[in-house]
């Protein structure tokens, strides 16, 4: 099926299957025109925005997809609670004035084979990047990037794109995607943008709609954790990685118990605070030549946040 949804001057063409997005797709390829994607889980925000932005500026059509992908949650994650919401995705687009088409596939034709959250009961065709989807966020989340790689290579092969978008704020996840791209031959340039930020500093991120307003004030915690890593490097020259993280350490422990003396209903919980090497993803005990990636994930209550700061390196 296909639709047309026109607003103002702009006319965004809506794709809800493969075979209906491939034929649109096939008539662009005769154009010679650059096509930029931007793959997405959907409920927008300015993040999502400034990755079409920057694919606008290098690209002539422009293709985003929203597709909740169920391979890369585990069964006691947050799938089902998730936030969808369609309609004001499409308003943000349509806002843009530069989005060509919309991919909106089900789940069923993306896992032809089904797709149980229990890997163990999967069946069908899967993709990994070994070596750097176990450590950050793979300790966490052990089959999340499994998911993820699988996920990006079906819609680069579905949307066939010379260029492809996504955000700093997933780092571990960029270098993951910039490796498959790599290995599996794609003919696809990839571009990093920067992390979109609140006011304060706060990560934009679909999930931070799961924060209460009382949440929302220690949200910032992992980012300001970050930066007094950042004030060590950079003010004190310090590049050993206890000198570096003990005041992140510190911050988050002195407004965990903080929290915990108000006693306000949630509680708050370091995951993990990572300082690696930018290619292998491994941890580091001293920042080199070629920089490092200092990331974190923070639970707020049952919201779990990621952050990262670049030292000297690009994803």
């Amino acid at each position: 099926m296909m639709n047309k949804m026109t607003l103002s001057d702009t006319q965004i063409q809506i794709f809800e299957n493969i075979f209906s997005f491939r034929n649109w797709r096939r008539k662009i390829g005769s154009e010679n025109k650059l096509v930029g994607f931007v793959p997405t889980m959907g409920c927008l925000h300015e993040g999502h925005l400034s990755l079409i932005k920057q694919a606008n500026q290098y690209c002539q059509i422009i293709v985003i997809s929203i597709f909740v992908n169920p391979a890369q949650f585990a069964p006691s994650e947050d799938l089902d609670k998730y936030p969808r919401t369609l309609s004001d995705d499409l308003d943000k687009l349509s806002s843009l004035k530069c989005v060509d088409a919309v991919f909106l596939p089900k789940v069923e034709e993306i896992y032809p084979a089904g797709i149980p959250l229990e890997i163990e009961e999967q069946q069908g065709t899967f993709v990994e990047v070994k070596g750097k989807s176990h450590q950050m966020e793979g300790k966490t989340r052990p089959g999340f990037f499994r998911g993820v790689a699988t996920v990006c290579t079906k819609l680069f092969n579905i949307v066939q794109p010379d260029n492809v978008f996504f955000g700093q704020k997933d780092a571990q996840q960029c270098v993951i995607i910039r490796n498959m791209i790599r290995d599996l031959h794609f003919p696809i340039e990839m571009h990093v943008g920067d992390i979109v930020r609140e006011k304060d500093g706060l990560a934009m991120s679909s999930r931070n709609k799961y924060l209460t307003p009382e949440m929302r004030k220690v949200a910032i915690t992992l980012h300001q954790s970050l930066i007094e890593t950042k004030k060590a490097f950079e003010n004190n020259n310090i590049k050993d990685r206890k000198n570096l993280l003990d005041p992140a350490f510190e911050l988050i422990e002195r407004v965990t118990k903080e929290n915990e003396a108000q006693k306000l209903g949630f509680s708050i919980k370091l995951d993990y605070l990572s300082l690696a090497d930018p290619d292998t993803l491994e941890e580091i005990d001293k920042i080199k030549e070629k920089g490092a990636i200092l990331s974190g994930a923070l639970y707020v209550g049952s919201t779990r946040l990621i952050d990262n700061i670049l030292f000297n390196c690009k994803l």
